[in-house]
């Protein structure tokens, strides 16, 4: 039975129109970087709402972030868009999830790639920093479509500084063409080398292994095409392989 716990609203950060965070404290139990909780609001119907969303902040930081979109007709974001510091909110009091270091084999070339909210899981693994040694190379990818949507690009860059020639980042916009950014779709962006070619950084079945997370869409299409042109197969825990995935609904 899920157990719900009251956390304490510290602040929204509205980063676009479209897109915040919001960060607040909880005593949860602690929880594996990649994973995510629950959180819950009553409507104006008194009707309870829950979704699940990453935790963005490392597990050692006892502010808790998550990454939204609002759904201007949604049911639950807007709700929470609408809250105020001080305000409450039930989140769950244990995470959830198998999107973490853990289930990855160890490697050359760590591939992390994300469309929109979903950088989030790779932010709390970056942050936290454990378990990364085993992994010559990592690659952040951050796809989005436009440039006002990398609201975390700075914290990134933070990222960057620590880790200095051990952690690429390449940003992808997808409506509008900017100056230093790949544009398109992360799958065609592999079927014709651009990805590789601007990172100078190859992906392969004998050294890589690619952490998908985000819209379904690009999950299964570039699990498709890493698939054909690499013979890359997905990664289980009894059986393990090149891809790990998570899919963001929201």
């Amino acid at each position: 039975m899920t157990e719900w716990i009251s956390g304490n609203v510290i602040k929204i950060k509205n980063w676009t129109e479209k897109l915040f965070s919001i960060v607040l404290n909880a005593p949860i139990s602690p929880f594996i970087a990649g994973q995510f909780a629950k959180l819950k609001l009553k409507n104006s119907k008194n009707m309870s709402i829950q979704r699940a969303y990453s935790y963005v902040n490392a597990p050692n930081n006892k502010n808790l972030e998550f990454y939204l979109v609002e759904a201007k007709s949604g049911k639950f974001s807007p709700l929470l868009r609408a809250l105020k510091p001080g305000e409450n909110i039930l989140i769950t009091k244990y995470a959830s999830g198998s999107f973490t270091l853990e289930t990855v084999p160890s490697c050359k070339n760590l591939w992390m790639i994300a469309t929109g909210t979903a950088i989030g899981p790779y932010l709390s693994i970056l942050q936290y920093g454990k378990n990364l040694k085993r992994f010559e190379n990592i690659i952040l990818v951050h796809a989005v479509r436009f440039y006002q949507d990398l609201s975390y690009l700075k914290k990134i860059m933070q990222l960057k500084e620590i880790y200095k020639q051990k952690l690429f980042f390449q940003k992808i916009i997808s409506r509008e063409k900017v100056f230093n950014t790949l544009y398109g779709r992360i799958p065609e962006l592999i079927i014709n080398g651009k990805l590789e070619d601007s990172l100078n950084v190859e992906i392969n079945s004998q050294n890589s292994h690619v952490m998908l997370c985000g819209n379904p869409n690009m999950v299964r299409d570039t699990y498709e095409c890493l698939n054909k042109k690499y013979s890359m197969i997905k990664n289980y825990q009894k059986s393990p392989g090149h891809i790990t995935s998570e899919l963001y609904w929201k």
